[in-house]
């Protein structure tokens, strides 16, 4: 039996575009983004993409100064792959990405995955009446 070998890489150059836009474009929440707005978006951001024997079976991006802030989005693993503890193997290993080691504050969005990011320190925003959105 061949052993499980995940990588997560935040190399462009080995992302699966037309995956990646196919998995967003029926996404509740980008629900319709079409492929030049995913290539845009991942022109303007990190990316990770995390893939099973050389597959990509999952993708987020991030962005972000760095040091005080950054906001997670377009997180998935494809379906066929999920409850084998592959997201939070893809999660501990961006949120411990050099680059965003240093990061302050996090934020991000989710209808449905809670309590998967509770297990990394997110709670609900406490102080609602300073935020705003446009």
């Amino acid at each position: 039996m061949d052993s499980i070998k995940l990588l997560v890489s935040t190399d462009k150059e080995k992302l699966d575009i037309p995956f990646i836009h196919s998995f967003l474009t029926n996404a509740y929440w980008s629900k319709g983004r079409t492929l030049e707005h995913v290539k845009k978006s991942i022109e303007n951001s990190t990316c990770f993409g995390l893939y099973l024997n050389n597959e990509q079976i999952g993708f987020a991006r991030v962005l972000s100064d760095k040091v005080i802030f950054a906001y997670l989005m377009d997180v998935f693993i494809i379906e066929e792959q999920r409850g084998r503890g592959y997201s939070k193997y893809f999660l501990n290993e961006i949120f411990d990405h050099q680059e965003f080691r240093d990061v302050k504050k996090w934020m991000l969005a989710t209808k449905d995955a809670h309590n998967l990011y509770k297990m990394f320190g997110f709670t609900t925003i406490t102080n609602t009446e300073k935020w705003m959105e446009k």
